[in-house]
């Protein structure tokens, strides 16, 4: 490829995570959350390192195809459910679990032409707010599901709204308070759950962006005590350097002007890259091992750095957008954004190599 922007995955890295999980909830069944292609970075690529997870959590039927044609035998869960009935013969098929949230789901369920039965998850909206059944009508879903000869065990489940800002107790009350009585495992906690939310550690958690080394709550030293690591860097080079002028203005709308003169970098990225087009500057980068900042706006295929904490810096200089060094949290949090959106942004044309 004539530039040299490229990204790498690390799938020892999602091993990695998934140990430091296990050693945060010893008791829990580790669904590693793998939907939108694994967060962005490619569900073959990090494929080897989910041997070590219980079962695989996804949304879309094709990527449960996917896994299944991989070699996966352990379980895959369903995250949104069914909608369709040959999407419940097609689970039927691929030994899937199910997530059931409302009536129309478990009709799908009881009036499907199947032999065997589905393993599914009853999910309560305990507050989210979102998908599941209310608190009051829990029960009658349960026993719905427990009549429906399509269906065989049944795991209790909700989801967290706030876990990564948080008290949980409320929705953990409600959710056990709906539940009381009724037998069978649970499944509550999310990545935030699992870092921060002991009490959420019930039969199962279901980790997503943690997997991948990043901060559920967007602020990269919450995480720093545990360990996680990277599994994605984005990583491109210096293909030219500018010499600018004090109070010269650099790149479109003449957004930055320097006090004093400064080495400026143009690095081989912009926001058809995938890299966020409102980054401002001040965004962190590092040039040569060396942490420096974005300057200027962010163009299609381009953006511009400040080099004066890096005098040796030079045409060929590698940069590092995120990763080990410069926080892919840090990057999304000054860009108003969430480090999720930048990971499932990563552009078709960046050329990625697994390491």
């Amino acid at each position: 490829m004539p530039r040299p922007i490229s990204a790498s995955i690390v799938p020892a890295a999602v091993a990695h995570n998934i140990a430091v999980i296990r050693r945060l909830a010893p008791n829990s069944h580790v669904w590693a959350v793998v939907k939108a292609n694994a967060y962005g970075h490619g569900i073959e690529r990090i494929y080897p390192a989910l041997e070590a997870a219980d079962g695989i959590a996804l949304l879309d039927m094709d990527e449960a195809v996917r896994v299944r044609e991989l070699g996966w035998q352990k379980p895959i869960l369903l995250l949104e459910g069914v909608f369709k009935p040959e999407d419940v013969e097609l689970a039927d098929r691929l030994g899937l679990n199910v997530t059931i949230h409302c009536e129309e789901q478990l009709d799908l369920v009881r009036f499907a032409q199947i032999s065997g039965r589905i393993d599914v998850h009853l999910k309560m909206n305990s507050g989210m707010n979102r998908l599941g059944f209310a608190p009051g009508a829990f029960q009658a879903a349960y026993q719905a599901a427990k009549d429906i000869r399509q269906i065989g065990d049944i795991t209790l489940m909700t989801h967290f709204a706030n876990a990564d800002e948080g008290d949980v107790s409320w929705q953990l009350d409600r959710f056990d308070e709906a539940s009381r009585g009724i037998p069978g495992p649970r499944s509550v906690a999310n990545s935030a759950g699992v870092l921060w939310h002991r009490a959420a550690h019930r039969d199962s958690v279901r980790p997503g962006i943690i997997l991948y080394g990043a901060s559920p709550s967007g602020v990269s030293t919450h995480i720093a005590e545990f360990g996680l690591r990277a599994a994605m860097a984005l990583n491109s080079e210096i293909i030219a350097v500018q010499n600018v002028n004090a109070h010269e203005t650099i790149g479109y709308g003449r957004s930055f002007a320097p006090e004093q003169p400064m080495r400026v970098g143009v690095v081989a990225c912009g926001y058809a890259d995938g890299y966020p087009r409102h980054a401002p500057t001040g965004t962190p980068i590092a040039v040569d091992g060396v942490l420096t900042r974005v300057v200027g706006r962010v163009s299609m295929d381009m953006l511009t750095v400040d080099l004066t904490p890096c005098p040796s810096a030079r045409v060929g200089s590698r940069v590092e957008l995120w990763g080990d060094q410069v926080k892919i949290d840090d990057v999304a949090a000054a860009s108003g954004t969430i480090c999720y959106e930048l990971m499932c942004a990563l552009a078709r044309r960046v050329p990625v190599r697994t390491v």
